[in-house]
């Protein structure tokens, strides 16, 4: 299956300048993190022919950003004895990628935390950036655009198309922001000069590259957000590899247009366990200020009862459920966690971005009657 690249040149050109990040994600998107999963079997990517081969020349040495860079220089010496790459076309794109210190100063402000005392109305912030009357109006129109295809994608994964909706716009705003920071020069960042997350990213790099040189694709050419993720989805390499799919059937999967991208979303919650027909969540009655809250967290509802919680509607035979409390600003608001709500966050580890996709998308639906 072909990825396909969309208004870029499907062949290795010498492009050297890189754009700033979206203010969408600098704003918005709190710990952004997609499951990473390793590359397939070295047979499976690596009966390809060698990329870069105008490039190549055989004394070519890592210069730029990144010449001398300890991590840079292992990553290529891992390729190498991996993948079978030439050192030298490695050493003439990474050459080529950028540092970006604004990614770096992006990753950070994402990074966990202490929490701040509340109540101070976190989650209501949050919210606020997405259920707006004009966000609304558009992914009406976005469902209109593709009711079709959204049916179908509910038909054959099971998951709704408002949570689908929901997901494109949280992530996209419907593929008007899906960022403009070459993914060479995010994931070169991230590998290479952010410690914290570099095992995660250069595994992206690793997969990406796999991934151009198996199709042909300019590596060059990608963009997406500061983190690496691209298109209406905002997919980081590991999932285009596993998840993506080729849902309008042309024989490739371009998740820069909406099509392919809607059968993706809905593959990749389907692998990660969406319940058809099963609840999200469910409001709570009462307080519990003392027990620990989280989309992780696993309460018998019968424990959630005795400690002054009663669900505002039936469970559905759910007997374990997490305790989850949006910050109101004045006080707290507490929902029962189901299978489903735990699904979302495989996209995004993040009670927050959760809670609006499931918002965002029965919001949009109501708008549409």
């Amino acid at each position: 299956m072909r990825y396909l690249v969309t208004l870029f040149p499907m062949f290795f050109s010498l492009v050297a300048c890189a754009a700033e990040p979206d203010a969408h994600n600098q704003m918005v998107v709190a710990e952004q993190s997609v499951v990473n999963v390793q590359p397939s079997s070295a047979d499976e990517l690596e009966q390809v022919p060698q990329i870069l081969t105008h490039w190549q020349q055989d004394n070519a040495r890592l210069t730029g950003d990144f010449a001398d860079n300890p991590r840079a220089l292992a990553f290529i010496d891992q390729m190498v004895a991996k993948h079978s790459f030439e050192r030298s076309q490695l050493n003439q794109l990474l050459t080529e990628a950028k540092h970006l210190e604004r990614l770096i100063q992006l990753m950070d402000k994402q990074a966990p935390g202490a929490d701040t005392p509340g109540p101070n109305g976190a989650w209501v912030r949050y919210r606020n950036n997405f259920l707006t009357p004009d966000n609304i109006n558009n992914g009406v129109q976005f469902w209109k655009q593709h009711q079709a295809v959204l049916a179908r994608a509910e038909k054959v994964y099971g998951v709704p198309a408002e949570i689908i909706v929901g997901i494109i716009g949280v992530e996209t705003r419907w593929g008007k922001r899906v960022g403009n920071v070459r993914v060479i020069d995010a994931l070169s960042t991230l590998s290479f000069n952010y410690p914290r997350r570099a095992e995660f990213f250069s595994g992206e790099l690793e997969t990406f590259l796999l991934m151009a040189r198996k199709q042909g694709d300019d590596p060059l050419s990608w963009q997406g957000s500061f983190a690496g993720a691209v298109g209406y989805p905002q997919f980081m390499p590991s999932s285009i590899k596993r998840y993506a799919v080729d849902f309008d059937g042309d024989g490739q999967i371009n998740l820069w247009q909406p099509v392919d991208a809607i059968g993706s979303v809905a593959n990749y919650l389907r692998e990660h366990g969406w319940k058809p027909g099963a609840l999200v969540a469910v409001p709570a009655r009462g307080k519990a200020p003392k027990l620990e809250s989280g989309y992780q967290t696993k309460y018998s509802v019968a424990k959630l009862k005795a400690a002054g919680l009663e669900p505002k509607q039936p469970l559905k035979n759910s007997q374990q459920v997490s305790l989850l409390r949006l910050d109101m600003g004045k006080d707290y608001q507490y929902w029962f966690g189901l299978p489903n709500f735990y699904t979302l966050t495989r996209y995004n580890r993040s009670v927050h971005y959760a809670m609006a996709v499931w918002q965002l998308g029965e919001a949009v639906n109501k708008a549409r009657h």
